[in-house]
């Protein structure tokens, strides 16, 4: 119990410390330490409580209460006063509803509800409470090293490096206190303590765009905000609870559906599913470490994990049905939109909302089999994307842009930050990495539901992946611009988390079969009260593994096998005579051209101009559809 409250408060505490210190050097130094003391004490709250887990009511709560409520108050102020300042007053108007709303439910209704179990640490926690504190420290870490050359960079940008960490360390403090959680006040408070968060990082920079993009993040997480705060004042003035797992216990009716739908928008706006997803593909503005936070270990998961609490009550519901179709449509969307996007970071976003879409598929089809691979797909997409996303933000400072066009050049610059991008991008598409395995069982899952249109939307959402990851990889090893040389330093801030999570995507592949063992199956066996079986055999195992360890000849592509090699090397033929270096060719007018290779991004198919708006729509139809289906059910 002690060492949970700690895990919670201790990056409150770093974040306090590292905005207070204005020395750089010494500031640098507290981030490490904190992020390295997070990671640790994630790890020891797992190692203490996996086996039986834990559930209990702290004896302050009302205390505790109050200090949310004083939170939530201040922070309401924070946002009205800024609406009004930058005429912004849709988000004025709704953080003032929302917080009144609370403020008279817990001065009136919570009072008379007694809550046994605040907090509850099970099976689903660790996994959720690993990705938070393992993942979220080594982007912390990580920006140490990004932001020394972010600013070397950006001299236009003001220099607020303190702010940055101190709102990073922030994040995770809420996160941990989304997942841990039990009781639904508590766990909405965390929920918008995080749209704050990302309210502030992604204006860091403090431009126009900056700010436009921030209020509208703000904006649209408010509005889920808006539907969580209703969600919990229904609940508790008709099931008179306010612990998430006594409701999600409860035999589903037609009016219990009601709050169920509005957790579920919630979970769909925090998640960026369409037609919300439009605040996190604007968070690109920020700084990297912000957009990996945002899409790999914070933010967008809590939506899913929330989907995924609520997968008993959804299944073959009309609520259920709703949120697997806008997942669909949202998978099948963005891996579309992908194909046409050219820089790397877009690619990256464009994918983060086609896996979440996959997830909350899975979480919202809600069986045994569905539920194990959303679990699995948040844990493979948490380690490679996180990955990824600081890979490109070193890349950037390597070569100077984002272009994935220009990857070529990266094996010239860094060979190992070549190889662990390959890694990150081998972990969301290639056989048997864990994103595959996920998909499989998926796939399974949805068969044996009779779900035939979420298995087409699958299948050609994943052609559509191969199609854009393959583009990205082949750049990355067809060592074309390989003179190409850096000036830049490749701090080892930087470096250091990047190969460490290129290492946990290879383990994460390995060590799969035993998180299902101790901790999806268990979970799973909880949740349904039976005893669940692994959605896959024995045998397809040993063949996934057999093929991961084949991997270990990937690296030689990199090593000089033949290093007195005598083999003649004939000039590539070009459009012209080749110049002799493979890189040029004299043009039809004797001068020389520099050869250029260029995927092709078919922008008038599947550009997002095309396909956002008639997503959008169809999105906002089935939301729509949604609520007629739940009405009626009620009046029936």
């Amino acid at each position: 119990m002690g060492a949970i409250t700690v895990l919670i408060l201790f990056p409150l505490l770093a974040a306090l410390a590292v905005y207070l210190v204005r020395e750089d050097e010494v500031r640098n130094k507290i981030v490490r330490v904190s992020a390295g003391i997070t990671a640790v004490l994630t790890l020891i709250v797992v190692c203490l409580f996996f086996n039986k887990g834990i559930a209990y009511s702290y004896l302050w709560e009302k205390a505790i209460d109050f200090i949310m409520a004083a939170v939530e108050v201040a922070l309401a102020a924070y946002i009205i006063v800024t609406g009004i300042r930058y005429k912004n007053y849709a988000i004025s108007i709704l953080s003032f509803l929302q917080t009144a709303a609370m403020l008279c439910f817990e001065l009136t209704v919570k009072s008379r509800i007694e809550v046994d179990k605040a907090i509850i640490f099970d099976k689903l926690t660790a996994v959720m409470v690993v990705i938070v504190g393992v993942v979220g420290s080594l982007i912390c870490i990580y920006a140490v090293g990004y932001m020394k050359t972010y600013h070397i960079h950006h001299t236009e940008y003001e220099d607020r490096k303190g702010f940055f960490f101190a709102v990073l360390f922030l994040f995770l403090s809420a996160m941990f206190g989304i997942v841990l959680s039990n009781q639904l006040t508590w766990m909405y408070f965390c929920w918008e303590l995080t749209t704050f968060c990302s309210y502030l990082l992604i204006g860091y920079t403090k431009t126009k765009e900056a700010r436009n993009n921030s209020f509208r993040a703000l904006f649209i997480n408010l509005l889920g905000g808006a539907a969580f705060a209703a969600g919990i004042i229904i609940i508790g003035i008709s099931r008179h609870t306010l612990e998430l797992s006594v409701f999600t216990a409860g035999e589903p009716d037609a009016f219990l559906m009601i709050p169920v739908f509005l957790l579920s928008l919630a979970a769909l706006t925090k998640s960026a599913q369409l037609p919300f997803s439009s605040w996190l593909l604007g968070a690109m503005v920020a700084p990297t470490p912000t957009s990996a936070l945002l899409h790999s270990a914070t933010m967008v998961k809590a939506g899913v994990y929330l989907i995924i609490r609520l997968a008993p009550l959804l299944g073959d519901s009309a609520v259920g049905k709703t949120v697997t179709l806008v997942g669909g449509v949202t998978f099948l969307a963005c891996s579309f939109m992908a194909i046409s996007q050219s820089d790397a970071k877009k690619v990256l976003a464009y994918s983060t909302l086609a896996n979440l879409g996959l997830i909350v598929i899975c979480a919202s089809v809600g069986t045994e089999e569905s539920i194990w691979a959303a679990i699995l797909l948040i844990i493979f997409h948490a380690v490679s994307k996180s990955l990824l996303f600081i890979s490109v933000g070193s890349a950037e400072h390597q070569i100077g842009n984002r272009n994935v066009e220009n990857m070529d050049m990266l094996l010239g610059v860094s060979r190992k930050l070549a190889l662990c991008m390959m890694i990150g991008i081998a972990g969301m598409f290639l056989a048997p990495f864990g994103m595959l395995i996920s998909k499989w069982v998926a796939m399974k899952a949805f068969i044996d539901s009779n779900n035939i249109l979420i298995v087409i939307i699958l299948a050609y959402g994943s052609a559509a992946t191969l199609f854009y990851w393959a583009k990205w990889m082949g750049k990355l090893v067809s060592k074309v611009n390989m003179r190409q040389q850096s000036e830049n330093k490749f701090h080892l801030d930087e470096e250091i988390p990047i190969t460490i999570l290129a290492g946990l995507v290879v383990v994460s592949c390995f060590t799969f079969p035993v998180v299902s063992k101790y901790a999806l199956i268990p979970y799973l066996s909880g949740v349904f009260h039976n005893q669940a079986l692994m959605p896959i055999g024995e045998g397809d195992i040993k063949l996934m593994l057999y093929m991961l360890s084949m991997l270990i000849i990937l690296p030689v592509s990199f090593i000089p096998v033949y290093k007195n090699d005598k083999r003649r090397k004939a000039p590539i033929y070009m459009a012209g005579e080749n110049t002799g270096d493979n890189e040029t060719f004299y043009a039809s007018f004797g001068g020389t051209r520099q050869v250029e290779l260029r995927n092709w991004y078919m922008d008038g198919y599947f550009g997002t101009k095309r396909l956002s708006f008639f997503s959008d729509i169809l999105s906002f139809v089935i939301l729509v559809w949604g609520v007629i289906l739940l009405i009626g059910g009620i009046a029936s």
